[in-house]
Parts: C-alpha cells; structure tokens; sequence
C-alpha cells in the first residue's frame, strides 16, 4: 500500500470512527424526593444515605469531569438518560475534532455523569404544570422533602471521593477531576436548593471560584454551573437564592463563579405557562430579573466562535439561545415549545468552555 493510500484509509478509518457515547450512572427520587433502592420504589433511610450513593456510584479514576445532571418537567427516566448522554457525548466529539478551541482540556477530557431522577411528568397543561411545579418545589423545600439534602449529600460524597483540592487551590485537585452542575428546567431549581443545603451545613459547601479566591474552610469546589432554560421566576435569586452567591458582609457563599443560565423567547414552558402559573415569565423565557449580584448578558455562540474567560466569569451569566433553542414550526406550536430544544452543539460548546476555563 502507497503511502499516500495509507493516508486515505487512516482518514476514512476517523470518519467511520463511531460518535462518542457517555453513559450516565441514575440516581432515582421518589415525590417526596427521597433517595429510592436502585430498581425497587423503596426509600432509603435518611441516615443511610451517603452510605447507599457510596455502594452505588464509583467514580471511575480516568474520568477528568464529573457532571450532575438534573432533569425537569415532562422527563421519563429514559429520556433522562438520553439528554445527560447525548450533551457529554458532543461534547467529547466536539473537543476530539476541536481540541485547539478548549486549551485547558489539553491534557484530555473524559466527563462521567451522574442522573438524578425524579417524577416529573404530567399532563400537558396548565394544571399539569402547576401540579409538577409545586412537587418541584415541595421536593426541595427544608422539612417538606429531601430532594435539597439528597443531593446535597451527592455532591459532598464525589467531592469526597475525588480527592480533596490541591494547587491550583480553587479550581482543581489531587486526582485531576472537575466537577460540574447541569439542570434542566426545574432541575435548575433543585441544584440551587441543594447547594444551599450543602451551604448551611458545617462543612462541605460548594465554591465556585473563578477571579474569586478560596476559602479554606469550604474546600468544596464545584467548577461551574449550568441551568439550561430554568423553571424560576425571574426574581427567584433574590427572593430565594440570595444565599447563593457572595456578597459584602456575607461569608461562606457557596457560588464564588459562574452560574450560567440560558433562555429562549421560543420556550413555552417558562413563558405561556409559568406566565399563567405565576403571573411573571420564567428564567427560561426572558432571562433572570433582579439579583443580589452583578450580572452579564450574551449571545450563545456557535463552536467556530470562543467564549473568552472575562465573558464566562461573572456571578450570574444569561445567555440568550433564542437563534438556536428555537424548535421546528410542530415544536413552536406544542404546550412546551422549546423548552427542551437544548441538544445542540452550540450547548456542548458551551459546556466545554467552560470546563477548559475551570482548569
């Protein structure tokens, strides 16, 4: 075979090469949000908990990221499944053909992810929504569910589990993993419940620390956060999760970075319906509202276009995805509209950017 043949056949052989596949480990809540035996509709006790996610999840060495991934509204565990492994699975393809892009991820990225489900189904309707919004709510309400505190000790058993942090202090550890947080819709709001929840506690919270220093007496550091087109009023950071993010005269926030939070006009959900629910639009439709901290404002950006650190490190980031959450004309017109028209590249761009910057 001539050399140049050989260049043909090795350059079919990586187009033939089959597409990335991630396969999330699932974590399952029942409605009170309590952490369920792996394929029974039995509860674990509370004090059994960490003991149970330690049996359950094994964070494999060779992974570089690991995600937490929520769900929202009108999500069956597959489906669940599904949109966990196809946004990692761009991701690892987009960064195998674009490595330059993302200098940070040079030395590889290898994301594993945990699913965390929960009932989240229901008619397509006003009711309906107002049915799953309040479980939503009730799951990760202190003293109501144990949705807050479930996860909240998943996060503090893979931050455990991965190493505590070494240099850079902030921003990685002794194993080399970063981790990161991923809702969708009303997971977005039991992500911010849960970091409260591992705020409040006497150690163990989590800190996003970009331009931020670290503080040594919360060593736990989530390296970003993402909440693709939130279930929320556009006020909730102020009204509710105030305590996410630091502030003069406030000490151990448990946000020192970025939370990154989409919106689309196109996205019914967030706007028809929690209009009507709520009397306001969604985060998800129109963008956060008033917030205790200072916030920016882009575009989501196509792969070919990079997002600089100074666009990404900010308290809050609200990225308008209005030019590609869209849907087709059928998905425009569906109760939901493009509340989960999320899986696209430009979303595995977005969440590669920001793994690169958090090294």
């Amino acid at each position: 075979m001539t050399s140049a043949a050989r260049s043909t056949s090795r350059s079919a052989s990586r187009r033939r090469r089959p597409p990335a596949v991630v396969r999330p480990v699932a974590v399952d809540l029942d409605e009170l949000g309590r952490l369920l035996v792996p394929g029974t509709r039995a509860p674990v006790p509370g004090a059994r908990v960490a003991e149970q996610l330690a049996r359950q999840l094994r964070v494999p060495a060779r992974a570089t990221d690991i995600y937490v991934y929520v769900h929202g509204w009108q999500t069956s565990p597959a489906a669940a499944q599904r949109a966990a492994a196809g946004l990692l699975g761009r991701a690892v393809e987009l960064q195998r053909v674009a490595r330059a892009a993302y200098p940070g991820l040079a030395r590889g990225y290898r994301p594993w992810c945990v699913v965390v489900r929960w009932p989240s189904s229901s008619l397509p309707s006003l009711g309906g929504y107002r049915r799953i919004r309040d479980r939503a709510h009730a799951m990760s309400e202190p003293g109501l569910g144990q949705a807050s505190q479930v996860i909240g000790h998943l996060l503090g058993y893979l931050d455990a589990d991965r190493g505590n942090p070494a240099e850079p202090a902030v921003m990685a550890n002794r194993s080399g993993q970063y981790l990161h947080l991923v809702g969708h819709s009303f997971g977005g709001r039991f992500l911010c419940e849960a970091v409260q929840y591992a705020a409040d506690r006497p150690a163990g919270a989590p800190v996003l620390g970009w331009s931020h220093p670290a503080d040594p007496a919360r060593p736990f550091t989530a390296d970003s956060a993402v909440v693709f087109q939130m279930a929320a009023p556009r006020d909730v950071f102020e009204e509710r999760f105030e305590r996410l993010f630091a502030a003069p005269g406030r000490s151990g926030a448990p946000l020192r970075g970025p939370l990154v939070l989409t919106h689309s006009r196109w996205d019914r959900a967030t706007g028809f319906w929690h209009l009507r629910a709520e009397g306001r639009p969604g985060i998800g439709h129109s963008g956060t509202g008033a917030a205790p901290v200072h916030q920016f404002s882009t575009l989501l950006r196509p792969t070919g276009s990079p997002y600089p650190q100074h666009v990404l490190d900010h308290p809050i980031v609200n990225i308008d995805a209005s030019g590609v959450y869209r849907g087709g004309p059928a998905t425009r017109l569906a109760p939901a509209g493009a509340h989960s028209d999320f899986q696209h590249p430009e979303s595995a761009h977005l969440l590669l950017s920001l793994a690169s910057h958090s090294r």
